[in-house]
């Protein structure tokens, strides 16, 4: 077993570590606090100056305005929140509207003020029941080629398609300049919600909209984690013989049978393939990490060691490894290892660990984690982000309260997770350096794993 100790990464070595693209040097003395710490999504260059003009209204029906209004911020609010754009302030924006390509002026989007690189414009309509939107987006630089992305959207119309159009746009923005990477403005957020004494599964979109119940059992229900192919959701609940795991089809909408081999089971958690779920179960006595298959056959065993074993996660990249948390040594730290369970290291060198999610890439652990826990010892519970083959971290919340339950966006430039305590615990999304917080929910969710796509 591995116990070299972690240790903070340097300003210098974190931004060479953590850049995908690892092509550029910069001299850490030079660096920003918002750039010490930078994805696997990054790409290693500055931020794309956007401008992001109101769409031009095609249609005069009543319910055009509202709905493009909704549509107009929900899109701004999008691309602000990618986390690649450098985004132009709408008050620097030409006063004209332009809606159509031989309408634009982008001499007035390249130059001072606005020195935009890229500009999103396009036109919105409304009528006989039907929303109609052409987006486009311009090169403000390129004058004899110019068009970078053209698309045409006709939905029914309504607000949450008007959020929709406004996602899917988003969406293909940000693939088309973030690197290829797929945005991630159309993925779920599924979370707890306190209600009446019981704890349901609920569900909102990734910028805390459209939040709606999804089980209505009258229990204590938590941990929920979504399937790969978001088609259902398995979560631990209070019932007759304990917590136990269950799951969810979202697809039928309603429960499916998940077999239980008794005690206490939680934290279940897919394999990348859909096929297996790992979770903690204390059918022997003590809590062992186990893997079943989707319907909870053909379980076994994979840890075997005194001391509660839980919350354990996969490698989405590879599926071949699980990270969890154990209290083998006493207090609970952070440990990898093969999904057989061979080759256990552990990661933590001290402190309380809590809870874990693995990056898209498979690079790094988003943890919780209280490095000075203990009587007199002024710590408090944050996020950290490692990189597992250095075990170099980095600290991305300070000072906020008791943070735990992180879950990485699937685009690798996000991170979710909780915020506070008992009833006042309310859930955040931020950039996983940390910076860009959002207060997603009002107080009472908790426990949020964001959607594989």
């Amino acid at each position: 077993m591995n116990y070299r100790s972690a240790r903070p990464l340097s300003l210098h070595r974190s931004r060479l570590l953590l850049l995908a693209a690892a092509a550029l040097l910069f001299s850490a003395a030079a660096l920003h606090a918002q750039d010490w710490f930078k994805t696997e999504t990054s790409s290693g260059v500055s931020n794309i100056r956007l401008a992001v003009a109101d769409f031009k209204a095609t249609a005069a029906d009543p319910q055009a305005a509202p709905l493009k209004q909704t549509f107009d911020s929900t899109l701004f609010n999008d691309l602000s929140t990618a986390g690649i754009f450098d985004m132009v302030s709408k008050s620097m924006l030409p006063p004209s509207t332009p809606g159509a390509a031989n309408e634009i002026n982008l001499p007035q989007y390249a130059n001072a003020p606005v020195n935009a690189a890229m500009v999103a414009f396009g036109a919105f309509g409304a009528s006989g029941g039907r929303i109609t939107v052409n987006g486009l987006l311009f090169d403000a630089k390129n004058t004899q080629f110019p068009q970078v992305l053209s698309k045409q959207y006709n939905e029914e119309a309504n607000e949450e398609n008007a959020r929709l159009i406004a996602h899917r746009f988003a969406d293909e923005i940000i693939f088309r300049l973030g690197g290829g990477t797929p945005g991630i403005a159309e993925t779920k957020i599924y979370y707890v919600k306190f209600a009446g004494g019981n704890k349901e599964i609920w569900a909102m979109d990734y910028d805390g909209a459209n939040q709606h119940q999804i089980t209505h059992l009258g229990t204590v229900s938590i941990s929920p984690r979504v399937s790969p192919d978001n088609s259902r959701i398995a979560f631990s609940s209070l019932g007759h013989d304990g917590f136990q795991i269950r799951t969810y089809s979202l697809l039928l909408n309603r429960m499916v049978n998940f077999s239980s081999g008794g005690g206490t089971n939680l934290s279940p958690a897919w394999s990348p393939n859909g096929h297996d779920l790992a979770f903690s179960s204390s059918r022997t006595g003590d809590p062992e990490i186990y893997i079943a298959d989707s319907n909870g056959g053909g379980s076994r065993r994979v840890t075997s060691f005194r001391g509660p074993d839980v919350s354990p996660v996969f490698n989405p990249k590879t599926g071949s490894q699980i990270a969890w948390i154990s209290g083998r040594t006493g207090l609970p730290q952070l440990y990898i290892m093969d999904a057989d369970g061979s080759a256990v290291t552990r990661l933590t060198d001290g402190g309380y660990a809590t809870s874990v999610s693995w990056s898209p890439n498979g690079q790094f652990l988003a943890f919780a984690w209280n490095r000075k826990y203990g009587p007199g010892a002024p710590g408090g519970q944050d996020i950290y982000v490692m990189e597992i083959a250095t075990k170099r971290w980095i600290q991305v919340t300070h000072d906020i309260g008791r943070c735990d339950f992180p879950s990485w966006s699937p685009d690798g430039r996000h991170i979710v997770f909780s915020n506070g305590g008992g009833a006042n615990t309310h859930i955040i999304s931020m950039l996983a350096d940390g910076t860009g917080r959002k207060n997603l929910t009002g107080p009472g969710a908790d426990m949020p794993n964001w959607s594989w796509k």
